[in-house]
C-alpha cells in the first residue's frame, strides 16, 4: 500500500509540472512599500519626482525622520506623553504607545445602547449598482498591482477588471446613555466601520460623556463597499474627491438611521463630525470640504491624501494630493471634460486648499514614522508617500490659518492599532472643543 501512495504521489507531481501556465496558481503581488521601478529620484524639476529626503530604508516602509526639511516644524513631546488640551499644529509623539484608560470599560459608567442594520447597492440611488474589481483569490488587489499606467502619465492607473456588482454593508448606531427622546443629539460618522481600530469608540464615548469631556453624542459607524483602491467599491467612495459620499450618507444612510432608531440627528454642522481611518479618512475631510454646511468637525488615522482617485479625472489629475500640492506630471492647464472634449475647467486652482478660502473646518489627524511608501509597484508617480501627504497638509492648514493639530507618530504603522488606542480619547476631546457640553 505505501508503494502504491508513493507511485500515486509521484504521478501527481509530474501531472502538476506539465499543467500549462495559465492553469497555474498565479503567485500574489505584495506591497511594494520601497521606490517603485522607473521612478525619478533624480531630476525634482522634472515630472513625476519621488523625493526620499530623510528616509530609511532600512525598514519596510521605510522610517521617515520628523526632523526631515520635507515636514513643518513640530514639538517633540516625552515619550508617553500627549500635548495639551486642545492645543494646536504640529507634534512629534512615541514611540511607545499604550492604551488610555479611558479606551476600557469601566464599573459605574452608563453604557450607551446600539443597534444595527445592512444595507445593499439595491436600497441605494447614489451607489447602485456598486464596483466589483476581479482580483486573483485570496491576493487582495492583484489585478491592480501588475496594472499599467496610461502613456506618458505614471499618475493614470489603467483598470480593466472593475464591473458593476452588488455590495452589502453594516450600520451600527451608538446611542448615548439617558438620550432624551424628542431632542436634537450630535453625532459623529465613522468611516470603515466595524473595524478594528474602532472596536473601543463607543465604549470611549461611554467614559468621555460621563466625564463631561464631550458633549452627549451618537456614533454611526458605516461600512464600506468592499475591496479597497482603485476600480472597487471602497475606493470609489472613499477616495474620490466630490461630494458625492456625503450626499449618500445624508441622503440615504442618516434617514434611514433616524427611521429605525427614532433618534432625531442634528442639523447643526457645528454638532456633525466625520471620522475615518486611511481612505475613509480622506473621505471625512471630503465631506467637510465640500459640504461645510453639514459637517465643520474632522478626525482621520492615516489619510490616504494621495493620488488614489478613480477613475482618473483631467480636472484633478492628483486625486486628494491636489488638496495639498499640484499634481507631479508636465505642467499643463487644468482640463475637464466638455461633450467628450478636452477643455480647460473652469473649476478652482489646485491645490484646493490654498486656492479657497478658508472653510469653518475643525481638523485632527495622525500620520506614522512608517506609513505607506509606493504600496503598488507600478505607480511610481510622486504622489504616493503617506507621510509625506500628511507634512503638506500641515502646511497648507498653518498657512490658511485653519484650526488643526498634525500628530506625527514615531513607531507607528499604518493605521497603527496602538496609536489609535493612546490618543482616541484625546483626538475626540480636541475635535469636540468648544460644543457646548451640558
Amino acid at each position: 500500500m505505501k508503494n502504491a501512495l508513493t507511485a500515486l504521489a509521484g504521478i501527481l507531481i509530474s501531472v502538476a509540472s506539465l499543467m500549462p501556465p495559465a492553469l497555474a496558481q498565479p503567485a500574489c503581488v505584495t506591497q511594494n512599500m520601497v521606490i517603485p521601478p522607473g521612478a525619478n529620484t533624480t531630476d525634482k524639476a522634472a515630472p513625476f519626482y519621488i523625493d526620499t529626503t530623510g528616509l530609511d530604508f532600512s525598514t519596510k516602509p521605510p522610517t521617515r525622520d520628523p526632523k526631515s526639511a520635507n515636514y513643518p516644524r513640530a514639538t517633540e513631546l516625552p515619550d508617553g506623553t500627549l500635548p495639551p488640551a486642545g492645543a494646536e499644529g504640529n507634534f512629534i509623539i512615541g514611540p511607545t504607545h499604550n492604551p488610555a484608560p479611558d479606551t476600557l470599560a469601566k464599573d459605574g459608567v452608563p453604557k450607551g445602547t446600539t443597534i444595527s442594520f445592512t444595507m445593499s447597492s439595491k436600497d441605494s440611488v447614489i451607489y447602485n449598482p456598486g464596483l466589483i474589481r476581479d482580483d486573483v483569490p485570496g491576493c487582495g488587489n492583484s489585478s491592480i498591482m501588475s496594472t499599467t499606467t496610461a502613456p506618458g502619465d505614471k499618475s493614470n492607473m489603467i483598470v480593466t477588471t472593475s464591473h458593476p456588482g452588488t455590495w452589502t454593508r453594516t450600520i451600527e448606531f451608538y446611542l448615548p446613555p439617558n438620550y432624551v427622546r424628542g431632542t436634537e443629539v450630535p453625532f459623529l460618522v465613522a468611516g470603515d466601520g466595524g473595524s478594528t481600530a474602532w472596536k473601543d469608540l463607543n465604549t470611549t464615548l461611554d467614559n468621555l460623556i460621563q466625564q463631561k469631556r464631550v458633549p452627549p453624542m451618537a456614533s454611526i459607524q458605516i461600512g464600506n463597499g468592499g475591496q479597497d483602491a482603485q476600480g472597487a467599491q471602497r475606493g470609489k467612495e472613499y477616495d474620490t474627491v466630490s461630494g458625492t459620499y456625503a450626499q449618500f450618507v445624508e441622503r440615504e444612510v442618516l434617514p434611514l438611521v433616524e427611521q429605525k432608531s427614532g433618534v432625531k440627528l442634528t442639523k447643526n454642522p457645528d454638532g456633525r463630525a466625520t471620522m475615518g481611518l486611511s481612505s475613509s479618512g480622506t473621505a471625512a475631510f471630503t465631506m467637510a470640504w465640500f459640504h461645510p454646511e453639514l459637517y465643520g468637525r474632522v478626525l482621520a488615522y492615516s489619510p490616504t491624501m494621495v493620488n488614489q482617485q478613480w477613475p482618473w479625472d483631467p480636472s484633478l489629475r492628483g486625486g486628494a494630493w491636489e488638496y495639498h500640492s499640484p499634481w507631479t506630471g508636465a505642467a499643463t492647464p487644468n482640463l475637464t471634460v466638455k461633450a467628450g472634449v478636452l477643455t480647460p475647467s473652469e473649476a478652482p486652482g489646485t491645490p484646493l486648499i490654498p486656492s479657497a478660502p478658508t472653510k469653518p473646518i475643525r481638523y485632527w489627524f495622525e500620520m506614522g514614522d512608517q506609513d505607506l511608501f509606493y504600496p503598488n509597484p507600478t505607480i511610481p508617480d510622486g504622489m504616493h508617500d503617506w507621510t509625506l501627504s500628511a507634512a503638506l497638509m500641515a502646511k497648507v492648514l498653518a498657512d490658511k490659518g485653519y484650526p488643526y493639530q498634525f500628530m506625527f507618530a514615531k513607531n507607528a504603522k499604518h493605521v497603527d492599532r496602538p496609536t489609535v488606542a493612546q490618543t482616541l480619547p484625546y483626538a475626540l476631546e480636541w475635535v469636540w472643543k468648544g460644543y457646548p457640553v451640558p
